[in-house]
């Protein structure tokens, strides 16, 4: 893999990814040489990650940058990237990388029309915007895209990411929306439903659920990522219908505004479990019926 040279990096802005990413390559021997911040934050990560870095306005930043580091959220990044080319700050030979997972390289289409070289970067992996993300990078994976065919852009892309110390993954263009749907799905309604089980547990008196929680989900996600749906198990996958109809009663009185959560879920579990094998055939069936709306009222 080409290890790119020593690059001036510019980066685009300092919320808590641009921060961390812009630490990241300073460490693998890069300069960055501006960065744009704009609140309070964004300000205190720049000093704090970025120190001595210029704070620029994002055209001016550019003009300086060999690599132009796009830290963007999804539905800032295509207005930001015209911006920039009608400002004339995008030249030939940059490289310009944009770090959302929803978009490929066709968003930096205008970079790419000047001669750039546009790559997408995504770290899969939540940020704080504190030192220690750098570090949580050496465990995580990046989304690599580039232009089809381009051998030599996605090599560029590659040895980026590797530099910061994470691990990349080609994703082709095509599939960036399908990419991004699965790690959203996981990961922030992962973080809806752990956060209900903590409301449910406080209502029955448990006064540090995180405590409960913490080694059950934790074995729950290592056993899942290893097992895949063998590693279901409570009352849906075993059948226990009983058991089913009492959560949704206790919801219906407790906490009805998770009811809909629950069934939809509990129905997807039932239907991967039946798939599996782990739920019985004969047992599906009233499992599936106890589940429809109404039920908790009877």
């Amino acid at each position: 893999m080409n290890r790119p040279a020593r690059l001036a990096v510019g980066v685009v802005s300092t919320g808590r990814v641009g921060a961390v990413l812009g630490a990241a390559l300073m460490r693998a021997g890069h300069t960055v040489v501006a960065a744009s911040g704009v609140s309070k934050e964004s300000v205190q990560r720049a000093e704090e990650l970025l120190p001595d870095v210029p704070l620029l306005p994002p055209d001016e930043v550019v003009r300086r940058a060999d690599l132009v580091l796009l830290a963007l959220p999804d539905d800032a990044l295509r207005g930001m990237v015209r911006g920039l080319a009608a400002a004339d700050a995008l030249r030939s030979g940059q490289i310009v990388v944009h770090t959302c997972g929803a978009h490929g390289v066709d968003v930096l289409a205008p970079a790419a029309e000047r001669g750039a070289l546009p790559l997408a970067l995504h770290p899969v992996m939540t940020f704080t915007g504190r030192a220690e993300d750098l570090e949580r990078l050496a465990t995580c994976c990046f989304g690599v895209t580039a232009g089809d065919g381009d051998e030599a852009a996605w090599s560029v892309g590659e040895a980026l990411v590797v530099e910061m110390g994470a691990e990349p993954v080609r994703i082709p263009d095509a599939a960036r929306p399908l990419y991004h749907t699965a790690l959203a799905h996981g990961a922030n309604h992962l973080v809806t439903l752990v956060a209900e089980a903590a409301d449910l547990l406080k209502q029955a008196g448990v006064g540090d659920p995180n405590r409960m929680l913490g080694p059950l989900l934790s074995a729950a996600l290592d056993n899942a990522l290893r097992h895949g749906d063998r590693a279901l198990t409570g009352p849906v996958a075993r059948g226990d219908v009983g058991t089913v109809k009492a959560h949704l009663r206790v919801l219906a009185e407790n906490a009805p505004e998770m009811l809909s959560t629950y069934r939809a879920l509990a129905a997807r579990t039932a239907e991967r479990a039946e798939e599996s094998g782990l739920l019985r055939p004969d047992l599906a069936p009233d499992v599936f019926a106890a589940l429809e709306p109404g039920e908790d009222r009877r």
